[in-house]
Protein backbone atom coordinates (compact mmCIF):
# COMPACT_ATOMS: atom_id res chain seq x y z
CA UNK A 1 0.00 0.00 0.00
CA UNK A 2 2.87 2.45 0.79
CA UNK A 3 4.44 1.77 -2.62
CA UNK A 4 1.12 2.46 -4.36
CA UNK A 5 0.75 5.86 -2.61
CA UNK A 6 4.23 6.92 -3.58
CA UNK A 7 3.62 5.96 -7.24
CA UNK A 8 0.35 7.89 -7.28
CA UNK A 9 2.09 10.98 -5.87
CA UNK A 10 4.85 10.74 -8.50
CA UNK A 11 2.26 10.40 -11.24
CA UNK A 12 0.43 13.50 -9.98
CA UNK A 13 3.69 15.47 -9.83
CA UNK A 14 4.59 14.45 -13.39
CA UNK A 15 1.12 15.37 -14.64
CA UNK A 16 1.37 18.82 -12.96
CA UNK A 17 4.81 19.38 -14.43
CA UNK A 18 3.57 18.36 -17.89
CA UNK A 19 0.64 20.78 -17.58
CA UNK A 20 2.94 23.65 -16.56
CA UNK A 21 5.31 22.86 -19.44
CA UNK A 22 2.45 22.95 -21.94
CA UNK A 23 1.30 26.30 -20.56
CA UNK A 24 4.84 27.69 -20.86
CA UNK A 25 5.05 26.46 -24.48
CA UNK A 26 1.77 28.19 -25.28
CA UNK A 27 3.03 31.42 -23.72
CA UNK A 28 6.19 31.11 -25.80
CA UNK A 29 4.10 30.73 -28.95
CA UNK A 30 2.09 33.85 -28.12
CA UNK A 31 5.28 35.77 -27.32
CA UNK A 32 6.78 34.62 -30.61
CA UNK A 33 3.79 35.96 -32.55
CA UNK A 34 4.12 39.35 -30.82
CA UNK A 35 7.83 39.45 -31.52
CA UNK A 36 7.30 38.67 -35.19
CA UNK A 37 4.83 41.54 -35.40
CA UNK A 38 7.40 43.86 -33.80
CA UNK A 39 10.03 42.74 -36.31
CA UNK A 40 7.67 43.39 -39.23
CA UNK A 41 6.96 46.86 -37.83
CA UNK A 42 10.69 47.55 -37.61
CA UNK A 43 11.17 46.40 -41.23
CA UNK A 44 8.32 48.70 -42.27
CA UNK A 45 9.88 51.59 -40.36
CA UNK A 46 13.25 51.00 -42.06
CA UNK A 47 11.48 50.96 -45.46
CA UNK A 48 9.70 54.21 -44.60
CA UNK A 49 13.01 55.82 -43.62
CA UNK A 50 14.48 55.06 -47.02
CA UNK A 51 11.32 56.31 -48.74
CA UNK A 52 11.55 59.56 -46.77
CA UNK A 53 15.19 59.95 -47.86
CA UNK A 54 14.18 59.50 -51.51
CA UNK A 55 11.39 62.04 -51.02
CA UNK A 56 13.84 64.58 -49.57
CA UNK A 57 16.10 64.16 -52.60
CA UNK A 58 13.16 64.71 -54.97
CA UNK A 59 12.03 67.81 -53.07
CA UNK A 60 15.56 69.20 -53.13
CA UNK A 61 15.76 68.78 -56.91
CA UNK A 62 12.40 70.54 -57.34
CA UNK A 63 13.52 73.40 -55.10
CA UNK A 64 16.67 73.84 -57.21
CA UNK A 65 14.54 73.88 -60.36
CA UNK A 66 12.20 76.52 -58.88
CA UNK A 67 15.15 78.60 -57.72
CA UNK A 68 16.67 78.63 -61.19
CA UNK A 69 13.32 79.66 -62.66
CA UNK A 70 13.08 82.55 -60.18
CA UNK A 71 16.56 83.68 -61.09
CA UNK A 72 15.70 83.69 -64.79
CA UNK A 73 12.59 85.79 -64.12
CA UNK A 74 14.67 88.16 -62.00
CA UNK A 75 17.17 88.60 -64.82
CA UNK A 76 14.30 89.32 -67.24
CA UNK A 77 12.92 92.02 -64.97
CA UNK A 78 16.31 93.70 -64.76
CA UNK A 79 16.39 93.89 -68.55
CA UNK A 80 12.87 95.37 -68.56
CA UNK A 81 13.94 98.05 -66.10
CA UNK A 82 16.94 98.96 -68.23
CA UNK A 83 14.69 99.29 -71.27
CA UNK A 84 12.23 101.49 -69.38
CA UNK A 85 15.02 103.74 -68.15
CA UNK A 86 16.27 104.21 -71.67
CA UNK A 87 12.77 104.97 -72.90
CA UNK A 88 12.40 107.48 -70.06
CA UNK A 89 15.56 109.28 -71.11
CA UNK A 90 14.34 109.40 -74.70
CA UNK A 91 10.91 110.73 -73.78
CA UNK A 92 12.05 113.37 -71.31
CA UNK A 93 11.57 115.91 -74.09
CA UNK A 94 8.13 114.46 -74.88
CA UNK A 95 4.73 115.26 -73.42
CA UNK A 96 3.98 115.19 -69.71
CA UNK A 97 1.35 112.46 -70.09
CA UNK A 98 3.74 110.10 -71.85
CA UNK A 99 6.36 110.61 -69.15
CA UNK A 100 3.77 109.97 -66.42
CA UNK A 101 2.73 106.70 -68.10
CA UNK A 102 6.33 105.54 -68.33
CA UNK A 103 6.96 106.52 -64.71
CA UNK A 104 3.95 104.49 -63.62
CA UNK A 105 5.17 101.47 -65.57
CA UNK A 106 8.61 101.87 -64.08
CA UNK A 107 7.14 102.10 -60.56
CA UNK A 108 5.05 98.97 -61.11
CA UNK A 109 8.03 97.10 -62.51
CA UNK A 110 10.20 98.08 -59.57
CA UNK A 111 7.48 96.99 -57.13
CA UNK A 112 7.12 93.65 -58.92
CA UNK A 113 10.88 93.25 -58.91
CA UNK A 114 11.01 93.90 -55.14
CA UNK A 115 8.34 91.24 -54.52
CA UNK A 116 10.18 88.73 -56.66
CA UNK A 117 13.45 89.47 -54.87
CA UNK A 118 11.76 88.80 -51.53
CA UNK A 119 10.36 85.50 -52.82
CA UNK A 120 13.75 84.58 -54.24
CA UNK A 121 15.44 85.18 -50.89
CA UNK A 122 12.78 83.07 -49.15
CA UNK A 123 13.26 80.29 -51.66
CA UNK A 124 17.03 80.41 -51.22
CA UNK A 125 16.65 80.28 -47.44
CA UNK A 126 14.27 77.31 -47.64
CA UNK A 127 16.63 75.57 -50.04
CA UNK A 128 19.55 76.11 -47.66
CA UNK A 129 17.54 74.68 -44.76
CA UNK A 130 16.46 71.64 -46.76
CA UNK A 131 19.98 71.07 -48.01
CA UNK A 132 21.33 71.25 -44.44
CA UNK A 133 18.75 68.71 -43.24
CA UNK A 134 19.48 66.45 -46.22
CA UNK A 135 23.22 66.58 -45.54
CA UNK A 136 22.57 65.76 -41.88
CA UNK A 137 20.35 62.84 -42.84
CA UNK A 138 22.91 61.51 -45.32
CA UNK A 139 25.63 61.77 -42.69
CA UNK A 140 23.56 59.80 -40.18
CA UNK A 141 22.78 57.15 -42.82
CA UNK A 142 26.48 56.91 -43.68
CA UNK A 143 27.34 56.57 -39.99
CA UNK A 144 24.73 53.81 -39.61
CA UNK A 145 26.11 51.93 -42.62
CA UNK A 146 29.66 52.27 -41.32
CA UNK A 147 28.53 51.12 -37.86
CA UNK A 148 27.03 47.99 -39.44
CA UNK A 149 30.26 47.24 -41.31
CA UNK A 150 32.34 47.81 -38.17
CA UNK A 151 30.02 45.56 -36.16
CA UNK A 152 30.30 42.81 -38.78
CA UNK A 153 34.11 43.00 -38.63
CA UNK A 154 34.07 42.87 -34.82
CA UNK A 155 31.78 39.83 -34.81
CA UNK A 156 33.94 38.03 -37.37
CA UNK A 157 37.06 38.67 -35.27
CA UNK A 158 35.34 37.60 -32.05
CA UNK A 159 34.06 34.31 -33.56
CA UNK A 160 36.91 33.51 -35.95
CA UNK A 161 37.62 30.24 -34.12
CA UNK A 162 34.14 28.88 -34.94
CA UNK A 163 33.91 29.56 -38.68
CA UNK A 164 34.93 25.98 -39.48
CA UNK A 165 32.13 24.66 -37.24
CA UNK A 166 29.21 26.01 -39.27
CA UNK A 167 29.22 29.69 -38.25
CA UNK A 168 28.93 32.48 -40.83
CA UNK A 169 28.63 36.27 -40.52
CA UNK A 170 27.22 38.50 -43.27
CA UNK A 171 25.57 41.88 -43.78
CA UNK A 172 22.16 42.37 -45.41
CA UNK A 173 19.68 45.27 -45.49
CA UNK A 174 21.56 47.26 -42.88
CA UNK A 175 21.79 44.35 -40.43
CA UNK A 176 24.45 41.85 -39.38
CA UNK A 177 23.41 38.18 -39.49
CA UNK A 178 25.28 35.65 -37.34
CA UNK A 179 24.13 32.26 -38.63
CA UNK A 180 24.95 29.10 -36.66
CA UNK A 181 24.36 25.66 -38.13
CA UNK A 182 22.51 23.06 -36.11
CA UNK A 183 25.69 20.99 -35.76
CA UNK A 184 27.39 23.83 -33.85
CA UNK A 185 24.61 24.23 -31.29
CA UNK A 186 22.29 21.24 -31.05
CA UNK A 187 21.89 17.55 -31.53
CA UNK A 188 19.11 16.51 -33.90
CA UNK A 189 15.69 17.14 -32.39
CA UNK A 190 17.17 18.64 -29.21
CA UNK A 191 17.28 22.20 -27.85
CA UNK A 192 20.00 22.02 -25.17
CA UNK A 193 23.09 23.81 -26.52
CA UNK A 194 26.30 21.79 -26.96
CA UNK A 195 29.42 22.95 -25.04
CA UNK A 196 31.19 24.18 -28.18
CA UNK A 197 28.14 26.24 -29.13
CA UNK A 198 27.96 27.64 -25.61
CA UNK A 199 31.54 28.91 -25.93
CA UNK A 200 30.70 30.66 -29.20
CA UNK A 201 27.63 32.29 -27.65
CA UNK A 202 29.56 33.48 -24.61
CA UNK A 203 32.21 35.07 -26.86
CA UNK A 204 29.45 36.78 -28.80
CA UNK A 205 27.70 37.98 -25.63
CA UNK A 206 30.89 39.78 -24.52
CA UNK A 207 30.98 41.71 -27.79
CA UNK A 208 27.27 42.54 -27.63
CA UNK A 209 27.60 43.80 -24.06
CA UNK A 210 30.32 46.20 -25.26
CA UNK A 211 27.99 47.61 -27.96
CA UNK A 212 24.80 48.68 -26.14
CA UNK A 213 23.39 50.56 -29.16
CA UNK A 214 22.67 47.30 -31.01
CA UNK A 215 19.28 45.53 -30.93
CA UNK A 216 19.38 41.72 -30.98
CA UNK A 217 16.93 39.18 -32.39
CA UNK A 218 17.48 35.43 -32.03
CA UNK A 219 15.61 33.33 -34.62
CA UNK A 220 15.30 29.55 -34.58
CA UNK A 221 14.86 27.79 -37.95
CA UNK A 222 14.13 24.14 -38.77
CA UNK A 223 13.88 22.11 -41.96
CA UNK A 224 10.58 20.95 -43.48
CA UNK A 225 10.68 17.41 -42.09
CA UNK A 226 7.70 17.10 -39.71
CA UNK A 227 8.58 16.51 -36.08
CA UNK A 228 6.41 14.18 -34.06
CA UNK A 229 7.17 14.95 -30.44
CA UNK A 230 5.25 13.86 -27.40
CA UNK A 231 6.76 15.96 -24.59
CA UNK A 232 7.58 19.66 -24.37
CA UNK A 233 8.24 19.87 -28.12
CA UNK A 234 5.57 18.50 -30.43
CA UNK A 235 6.41 20.06 -33.82
CA UNK A 236 8.87 22.29 -35.68
CA UNK A 237 7.25 25.44 -34.29
CA UNK A 238 7.95 24.29 -30.74
CA UNK A 239 11.49 23.21 -31.62
CA UNK A 240 12.40 26.52 -33.26
CA UNK A 241 11.03 28.50 -30.29
CA UNK A 242 12.80 26.33 -27.71
CA UNK A 243 16.11 26.62 -29.58
CA UNK A 244 15.85 30.40 -29.89
CA UNK A 245 15.00 30.62 -26.18
CA UNK A 246 17.91 28.36 -25.22
CA UNK A 247 20.37 30.53 -27.17
CA UNK A 248 18.90 33.69 -25.63
CA UNK A 249 19.28 32.33 -22.11
CA UNK A 250 22.98 31.62 -22.68
CA UNK A 251 23.56 35.11 -24.10
CA UNK A 252 21.83 36.72 -21.11
CA UNK A 253 23.98 34.79 -18.64
CA UNK A 254 26.35 37.71 -19.20
CA UNK A 255 25.21 40.23 -16.55
CA UNK A 256 26.48 43.13 -18.69
CA UNK A 257 24.05 42.29 -21.52
CA UNK A 258 20.64 43.91 -20.95
CA UNK A 259 17.88 41.32 -21.62
CA UNK A 260 15.59 44.13 -22.83
CA UNK A 261 17.71 44.38 -25.98
CA UNK A 262 16.95 40.79 -27.06
CA UNK A 263 13.97 39.27 -28.87
CA UNK A 264 13.70 35.47 -29.19
CA UNK A 265 11.57 34.13 -32.05
CA UNK A 266 10.81 30.78 -33.67
CA UNK A 267 10.39 30.69 -37.47
CA UNK A 268 9.87 26.93 -37.84
CA UNK A 269 10.46 25.74 -41.45
CA UNK A 270 9.00 28.77 -43.21
CA UNK A 271 12.11 30.89 -43.88
CA UNK A 272 14.51 28.41 -45.55
CA UNK A 273 17.88 29.44 -46.95
CA UNK A 274 17.46 27.06 -49.88
CA UNK A 275 14.23 25.53 -51.22
CA UNK A 276 15.63 22.15 -52.28
CA UNK A 277 14.59 18.98 -50.46
CA UNK A 278 18.01 17.29 -50.42
CA UNK A 279 19.71 16.28 -47.15
CA UNK A 280 22.37 18.96 -47.74
CA UNK A 281 19.75 21.68 -48.25
CA UNK A 282 17.78 20.64 -45.17
CA UNK A 283 20.97 20.73 -43.12
CA UNK A 284 21.61 24.32 -44.24
CA UNK A 285 18.06 25.32 -43.25
CA UNK A 286 18.44 23.92 -39.73
CA UNK A 287 20.09 26.94 -38.16
CA UNK A 288 19.88 29.68 -35.54
CA UNK A 289 20.31 33.28 -36.70
CA UNK A 290 21.30 36.14 -34.39
CA UNK A 291 20.32 39.36 -36.16
CA UNK A 292 22.02 42.56 -34.99
CA UNK A 293 20.47 45.93 -35.86
CA UNK A 294 21.81 49.40 -34.98
CA UNK A 295 19.34 51.61 -33.12
CA UNK A 296 17.86 54.36 -35.32
CA UNK A 297 16.83 56.90 -32.66
CA UNK A 298 19.00 59.71 -34.07
CA UNK A 299 17.76 59.07 -37.60
CA UNK A 300 14.14 59.10 -36.47
CA UNK A 301 14.63 62.44 -34.71
CA UNK A 302 15.96 64.01 -37.91
CA UNK A 303 13.03 62.71 -39.93
CA UNK A 304 10.53 63.98 -37.36
CA UNK A 305 12.10 67.44 -37.53
CA UNK A 306 11.49 67.48 -41.29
Amino acid sequence: MFSSCVSTKKLTDVQDELKNTRQEAELLKQSNMRLETANREFESANKNLRARNNDLNARLEKALYDLNAQRQKYAGLEIDMQNLNRQLDILKTGSTSEIEILMEELHNTRRDLTLREDRLREAEKELEDRNARLIELQEVLAQKDQAVKDLRDKVMRALVGFTDDGLTVHEKNGKVYVSMDEKLLFKTGRWDVDPNGQRALRDLSKLLAENPDINIMVEGHTDDVPMRGAGDVKDNWDLSVMRATAVTKILTQNPQLDPERIIAAGRSEYVPLVPEKTPEARQMNRRTEIILTPQLDELLKILESN
